[in-house]
């Protein structure tokens, strides 16, 4: 399964989520490939932190920022990975386009803000020309960094506003404002190796990977 987690929208904590994606799904045996698009190379720098920790599972990570090399080596190894997880975005770039046209899931995590929801009518565009070259692309929206509690008037007026969107599936999984994700993610781990461990942070993050890898097993 080759999936993206993409956003032209800056600062809604798609790079940690990629990380976590990509840790969690090693953790479970799968050979995992983490491929950082963006020219910033925080997921590089986080599965390094990981390496030079001697954590294992080690993920491999390779970072391609241009369009043409991403596309290139992921079509060369792609049969070699059981998952390849691409972490693009924070603006319009040839790697995110490069990106849509090669994945088979498209995750894109937005925060509970205006701007935020606004900026996802971009990605919205970008689907539609990635699906007009390449059938078959699944594309889901996840709340991330959501507000704490079942209550949020902020939440639930952005999950109304993202279901308005026919190019995303909305999944009702959403991942809170947790210190346990800043933590993992900076420190190359995952939040269920993460000690002391929170709960919470892990449910979150399990039902997020079970709703993704069943969705697109049925698909």
């Amino acid at each position: 399964m080759i999936l993206t987690v993409g956003n032209t929208k800056g600062g809604v904590g798609k790079t940690t989520l990629a990380v976590q994606l990509a840790i969690a799904q090693a953790l479970t045996g799968r050979d995992v490939w983490l491929i950082d698009g963006d020219r910033q190379g925080t997921a590089a720098a986080a599965i390094a932190a990981r390496a030079e920790a001697g954590r294992k599972p080690g993920v491999a990570c390779a970072q391609y920022a241009d369009g043409p090399a991403l596309r290139s080596q992921v079509q060369q190894q792609r049969s070699k990975w059981d998952d390849i997880i691409i972490d693009a975005g924070g603006r319009d770039s040839t790697a995110l386009r490069a990106a849509l046209v090669l994945s088979d899931v498209l995750l894109v995590p937005f925060a509970p803000r205006s701007y935020d929801v606004w900026a996802l009518d971009d990605m919205a565009t970008l689907v539609d020309e990635a699906r007009s070259v390449r059938d078959g692309l699944l594309a889901f929206a996840v709340m991330n960094l959501a507000d704490p509690g079942e209550t949020s008037t902020d939440n639930a007026e952005a999950a109304a506003a993202v279901a308005e969107l026919p190019q995303f599936q909305y999944l009702a999984t959403p991942i809170r404002r947790r210190k346990a994700f800043s933590n993992a993610g900076g420190a190359g781990l995952a939040v269920l190796e993460l000690t002391p461990r929170d709960p919470k942070a892990c449910a979150e993050l399990s039902t997020l990977i079970s709703s993704l890898f069943n969705i697109q097993a049925m698909a």
